[in-house]
């Protein structure tokens, strides 16, 4: 029913978890699709050829989503061999714990500028070519922790916290040049960013009786309502926080 042909997205972070179920999503409805990646570039290499035979179309980027020059070349990478981006998903970031007591300034400016001046910088860097087409869908990735807060992670709560104030305001804003921008904001996410803290039996255990439906999301269940938000299904929504977190946070 979603149908993407002709459309170009461009998804960071798109080598793994959120990313790249997103990105696997965005093929199998007919989109080209472009992935970031910051590090790891097997991952990247083997989420590149997964794509591929799933139909899509696909390039891999190498950004430092925290400068604003690798987010333009990038940007421009893309546009010169496609021609166009229709849709930009900011899924990349970090996720690091430390109690206040402890952090140090450049854990919390590393998770400023990665989490939060990325998803500025790439806005930024997509808005020219978006305002030619007169044609743009952005989702960017919050979380329940910049809905409620989370313990021994304020640095990367106020990250999501201020991705979320940063769409309702650009909504408005770029609305009217046909530009749509919206948020989703998952709860627990099986991923491997996770992966150390859901490994435990115990605290597993404790996240899930947390979670009104009794279990932590596949990236797949985040990825569904990415797209929904950039189809056609969705052309009325308008900076919008979609939860996605198993009833574990009702707000929106």
């Amino acid at each position: 029913m979603i149908d993407l042909k002709g459309r170009v997205a461009l998804i960071t972070g798109g080598n793994r978890g959120i990313g790249f179920a997103t990105a696997m999503l965005f093929a199998k409805a007919g989109a080209t699709v472009a992935i970031t990646y910051s590090q790891d570039q097997r991952s990247s290499a083997v989420a590149c050829r997964s794509l591929a035979k799933n139909g899509g179309i696909v390039s891999v980027l190498k950004l430092k989503i925290q400068e604003m020059k690798s987010c333009r070349s990038a940007v421009r990478e893309v546009i010169q061999r496609y021609g166009r981006i229709d849709i930009l998903v900011n899924n990349a970031g970090i996720w690091e714990e430390s109690a206040l007591a402890d952090m140090t300034f450049k854990a919390w400016k590393r998770t400023i500028d990665i989490n939060l001046t990325g998803t500025f910088n790439m806005c930024k860097a997509v808005l020219p070519t978006m305002h030619r087409q007169k044609y743009g869908r952005i989702v960017n990735i919050s979380s329940t922790a910049g809905q409620r807060g989370e313990a021994f992670h304020s640095h990367y709560a106020a990250t999501k916290g201020a991705i979320i104030a940063f769409t309702k305001s650009i909504a408005v804003e770029l609305i009217p040049s046909g530009i749509r921008v919206n948020c989703v904001a998952p709860g627990w996410v099986d991923t491997k960013m996770t992966a150390r803290a859901i490994s435990n039996t115990y605290l597993r255990r404790k996240i899930e009786r947390s979670i009104p439906k009794g279990k932590i999301a596949t990236a797949e269940e985040i990825a569904g309502p990415i797209l929904f938000l950039c189809s056609p299904l969705a052309d009325h929504i308008v900076g919008e926080v979609l939860n996605v977190n198993g009833g574990s946070v009702l707000c929106g």
